[in-house]
């Protein structure tokens, strides 16, 4: 599997950009997010743990999943997440793991996923019954967010009403959308929405 992020994986935290956007997310995941001692979380497509880093003191352990191992080595270069978090290079979509989880959160992941059906299934089955998604994306754009030339890529942002379906298909209730953050780019705003859900008991 080609690695899409090694040459931005050493420069990615120092983005400003990226910097505000993981902020905005991982405020919205405290706020709207009922956080334990106790949890295991997943966190899917968790980059180089910039929402890691900010969940990871309210939880007991985070298994940071993504297909870029040479984001998830900037992740483990970083001290203070060593005892807390463990990393796992893997595509669950296709390998699910066997574990199952408490809390799993995403920040802009999703885009990268071609098949979305398939992966909020895999949320679902990736879940204790009673236990919780925390996601965030772009809303749906224009497609003028990421360069026209980008590879892996196959969304542009979502549809709030038809995420919501998706996850109702799966056995999700208590669906909640908020807008964590907006990004300003280039003279214009995108949007960015966390939503909140319940796998059914």
């Amino acid at each position: 599997m080609t690695d899409l992020f090694n040459d931005k994986a050493k420069d990615w935290d120092a983005n400003d950009m990226v910097k505000a956007l993981s902020s905005g997310i991982g405020a919205a995941i405290l706020e709207h997010v009922a956080l334990s001692s106790v949890m295991h979380v997943m966190d899917f497509g968790a980059g180089t743990g910039l929402i890691t880093s900010q969940v990871a003191p309210y939880v007991a352990k985070i298994t940071a999943v993504d297909i870029s191992q040479s984001m998830l080595d900037q992740l483990l270069a970083k001290q203070t997440l060593r005892n807390k978090v463990e990393t796992l290079c893997r595509d669950i979509t296709e390998q699910p793991l066997d574990t199952h989880f408490d809390l799993i959160m995403s920040a802009m992941a999703m885009h990268h996923v071609k098949d979305t059906d398939r992966m909020v299934q895999r949320f679902a089955e990736h879940l204790k019954a009673g236990a919780k998604v925390a996601l965030a994306d772009l809303d749906k754009e224009d497609g003028s967010f990421h360069p026209a030339d980008i590879q892996g890529v196959f969304h542009s942002g979502f549809d709030r009403h038809a995420f919501r379906k998706n996850l109702e298909k799966h056995g999700f209730t208590d669906i909640n959308f908020v807008t964590a953050h907006t990004v300003n780019k280039e003279n214009k705003e995108y949007p960015v929405f966390l939503v909140t859900a319940t796998k059914a008991v």
